[in-house]
C-alpha cells in the first residue's frame, strides 16, 4: 500500500495563508480533501496530473491553488485568505489509472495520507 505523507498544516488567523505539501506525487490524479469534526469528507481540489486539469470546490475557488512540482515529487495546496470555516483535517489522496467521470468522487482515490490539521481562528 503506497503511503502519502502530508505536511504544512498549522494554526493561522483568518486572512492568513498556509501551504500544504504531499509526497510522493507520481499518480494519475491527486487531490486534497478535508474533513471537519462531525462532517463528511469533502473535496477541496483535484489535479489531473497527465493533462494538468484542475477542479476546485466552490467554497475555495479563487483562494486555493493545487499544483505539483515533478522535480520534487511533491503535490502542493496553496491556501490564501483563509476563513474559520476552512478549519479541518486535510488529506492528500491519489489514484493510479483513468476514471471516467470528472470530478472524481472520493471513492475513486486508492491512496490516502494520514492528514494534517489546519485551524483558522477568527
Amino acid at each position: 500500500q503506497a503511503q502519502l505523507i502530508e505536511s504544512g498544516g498549522g494554526s493561522v488567523q483568518a486572512g492568513g495563508s498556509l501551504r500544504l505539501s504531499c509526497t510522493p506525487s507520481g499518480y494519475t490524479y491527486m487531490a486534497w480533501f478535508r474533513q471537519a469534526p462531525g462532517k463528511e469528507r469533502e473535496v477541496v481540489a483535484i489535479l489531473y496530473i497527465d493533462f494538468g486539469g484542475t477542479y476546485y470546490a466552490a467554497s475555495v475557488k479563487g483562494r486555493i491553488t493545487i499544483s505539483r512540482d515533478a522535480a520534487k515529487n511533491t503535490l502542493y495546496l496553496e491556501m490564501n485568505s483563509l476563513k474559520p470555516e476552512d478549519t479541518a483535517m486535510y488529506f492528500c489522496a491519489a489514484r493510479r489509472g483513468r476514471w471516467a467521470a470528472w470530478p472524481l468522487p472520493v471513492s475513486a482515490f486508492n491512496y490516502w495520507g494520514q492528514g494534517t490539521q489546519v485551524t483558522v481562528s477568527s
